[in-house]
């Protein structure tokens, strides 16, 4: 018999070398939390398979280093966003 567990871990890895995404996006691709699939890819997985877990480590890694470049960006969008919001608003009240 498998372990569910392990076979979870080794999934998760490969969706992420595979896709490059991030622990957010494969906690929401496979159903789990981000804590259930960082526990699996960085301390599970390094039991199971350690090959398989060092290109994990690396996107993670990645991933973290860009993690304030995602941020910046996505605060851009959301006040640009407010400001087209507020024009639309102001030309609804103009007419």
């Amino acid at each position: 018999m498998t372990d569910p567990i392990a076979e979870r871990a080794v999934e998760t890895a490969r969706y992420i070398i595979e896709t490059g995404c991030t622990v957010r996006q494969a906690a929401s691709h496979f159903g789990v939390s981000k804590s259930t699939v960082h526990k699996d890819v960085s301390y599970r997985l390094r039991d199971i398979d350690l090959s398989l877990y060092d290109r994990v480590e690396g996107i993670l890694q990645l991933n973290k280093s860009e993690r304030h470049i995602r941020g910046g960006i996505a605060t851009k969008r959301k006040y640009e966003l407010i400001a087209v919001k507020r024009k639309r608003s102001l030309r609804s009240l103009d007419e």
